[in-house]
């Protein structure tokens, strides 16, 4: 993962390639991850996905779930 500064960022932005996520610092202290949408996507449908099967896996231990057991940590 690239590391650039905000201000890098700001002076940048007109022409910056996401192909990799990249860390955004200010201050030195990691602020920000810029990534492109298709990256952004496909995290959030795994997300889904591992939430799904955690979901199926309690199921499959207490043979019916309600809403709560099902999206209790």
């Amino acid at each position: 993962m690239r590391t650039e500064t905000l201000s890098y960022v700001k002076e940048h932005a007109n022409h910056l390639e996401i192909n990799d996520p990249l860390l955004i610092t200010q201050k030195g202290k990691a602020r920000f991850v810029l990534q492109n949408v298709e990256d952004f996507e496909y995290q959030q449908e795994s997300l889904a996905l591992l939430k799904l099967l955690l979901i199926s896996e309690k199921s499959a231990k207490f043979n019916t779930l309600t809403l709560d057991q099902a999206f209790a940590d």
